[in-house]
């Protein structure tokens, strides 16, 4: 549990507050979300317990297409570590350590960013602490919501933790090259779970290992920055100009 939210529990906090701190990120994530829109920046929040391969699947990113201009927000209770072995595969990177909060907010997102080059990056991962509740429930401004589910953690965690699979616009089967060492364990199974789950089931199998997937990974990204591109370029033709505040 969250010292600073409460995540959506009544109990700790009361509901007319809960409501003023999600209205509150909300606004602030309309902002960041101008931002990335301005520059085109294609913003993904990626999700997913503690070692589901979040990490490594940006570094298999970097590696496969090394024209592209990465950059990430590694969030964590503590340690620079996911920082630093991102920015050993070329994706710049920052550290927000939370602490104790067990997601990361708009505002979070926002102070780390602030005063960067946005525009420096075509795509800038939200790498969120590693959690398959609370995240969830917070929008950073992101354009994408993507979830990272290992092969080891079981199938049926889609139907467990519902909310973090109903929100993902893709999820990443990870750790694939497992799945001999794991007898009863199949990709189609966790398919059926993401199904009972989400309104439209999108999931590509990779592993950071072998590269299995990873083509498939950087084709979904590369459809989703042209929209990203386009709104860009049509706010620039405008003369816009939203200054940080």
């Amino acid at each position: 549990m969250c010292d600073t939210c409460g995540c959506g529990d009544p109990d700790v906090v009361p509901i007319e507050i809960q409501d003023k701190i999600l209205a509150g990120n909300d606004r602030q994530a309309a902002h960041n979300r101008e931002h990335f829109t301005a520059h085109g920046v294609l913003a993904v929040n990626l999700m997913g317990s503690p070692g589901a391969g979040k990490t490594a699947i940006l570094e298999a990113t970097a590696r496969a297409d090394r024209s592209l201009r990465l950059g990430a927000l590694a969030g964590d209770l503590e340690t620079d570590h996911d920082a630093q072995r991102l920015e050993a595969a070329g994706i710049r990177s920052v550290t927000i350590n939370t602490i104790s909060a067990c997601h990361l907010d708009a505002r979070l997102v926002h102070d780390a960013l602030h005063g960067s080059s946005m525009n420096a990056h075509d795509i800038l991962f939200i790498e969120n602490v590693g959690n398959l509740v609370c995240p969830a429930v917070y929008d950073l401004g992101q354009q994408f919501n993507v979830v990272a589910l290992s092969v080891t953690e079981g199938e049926d965690k889609p139907v467990k933790y519902p909310v973090m699979f109903r929100k993902a616009d893709l999820v990443l089967i990870t750790k694939v090259d497992l799945l001999p060492h794991l007898p009863g364990m199949s990709i189609e199974k966790i398919a059926d779970s993401l199904a009972r789950v989400m309104p439209t089931p999108r999931f590509i199998a990779v592993s950071a290992l072998s590269g299995q997937g990873v083509a498939d990974w950087l084709a979904w990204l590369a459809e989703r920055r042209r929209p990203a591109h386009a709104e860009a370029d049509h706010s620039h033709g405008h003369g816009r100009h939203h200054a940080h505040s």
